[in-house]
């Protein structure tokens, strides 16, 4: 499932082509996404401007004169910019196109249809997807003060807790192992029990994962490619997730592996005891 540095990756991708420009066209080929594709979207859309593209979240945020288009990858999608001098023909899961007065096409391509494309009139920021999350990893609202009144308010393991979206955005599975890793706490710490200098490591570790992802255009470990087609290559930094039973790289102790609340969670047990 892309997450947030490679929906971020996605952002600054197309950006610079369809950042200010009028749409001409909108074709939808499969109404049939996690919600439904508005019937009327290319009406809605035709002839509007897309003045910026921004993230929420994992949910990229296309604000146009009247409203803002909500796209989520879901677990499978993937945005591309296509001009004239690239074959336009749609593929079999290639389920909107966006044309511009530029020449270029945003596509939207979904084989697991898990993604979603959503009109809203209303503020963005109050709509039901967006309206409970808490801030973004990235942003300086989200501090080690932040973290710490909120984890004592919680008895649920630390990993569970930063991987839940009311608390911090964007902190997938792969990016919370990463940031438990580095500040050195175990996936299983009750999170009344952080103390004061956990959380300032937690929170630094937490943006600098999510930052080398980002500048390394994400993680790919089955199928991410970036709006150009480029896979990400953080996988290659990453120091416990996917490694279970390899040395630590930084004490050499075996990486172990077990299940919490459904996922895979990699922790060193040297580096990260409780």
């Amino acid at each position: 499932m892309p997450e947030l540095p490679e929906v971020e990756t996605s952002r600054r991708g197309i950006a610079p082509f369809l950042e200010q420009q009028n749409i001409a066209e909108v074709i939808v080929r499969d109404h049939r996404l996690r919600w439904p594709v508005n019937p009327d979207l290319p009406q809605i859309l035709a002839e509007q401007r897309v003045h910026q593209i921004r993230r929420r979240a994992k949910y990229l945020l296309f604000d146009c004169d009247s409203g803002t288009l909500l796209i989520h990858l879901g677990m499978s999608g993937r945005l591309r910019v296509l001009d004239a001098s690239q074959p336009l023909q749609p593929d079999k899961h290639d389920h909107v196109d966006i044309v511009f007065e530029n020449g270029y096409r945003l596509r939207y391509t979904d084989p697991r249809r898990f993604g979603a494309v959503i009109w809203t009139h209303e503020p963005v920021e109050l709509h039901p997807l967006l309206s409970h999350l808490g801030p973004e990893p990235l942003e300086g609202d989200f501090d080690a003060d932040y973290l710490l009144d909120k984890a004592s308010k919680r008895q649920v393991a630390i990993k569970t807790f930063i991987m839940n979206a009311e608390i911090v955005v964007g902190v997938g599975n792969i990016y919370a192992s990463e940031a438990l890793f580095m500040a050195g706490i175990h996936p299983k710490m009750i999170t009344a029990k952080l103390k004061k200098n956990q959380a300032l490591k937690l929170v630094e570790a937490i943006k600098a994962v999510l930052g080398k992802a980002i500048a390394a255009g994400g993680t790919t470990l089955r199928d991410f490619r970036d709006s150009e087609g480029n896979p990400g290559y953080f996988a290659q930094e990453l120091q416990v997730y996917n490694r279970a039973g390899l040395g630590c790289r930084q004490c050499g102790h075996p990486i172990e592996l077990f299940r919490q609340a459904n996922r895979a969670t990699y922790f060193c047990p040297a580096c990260q005891g409780l």
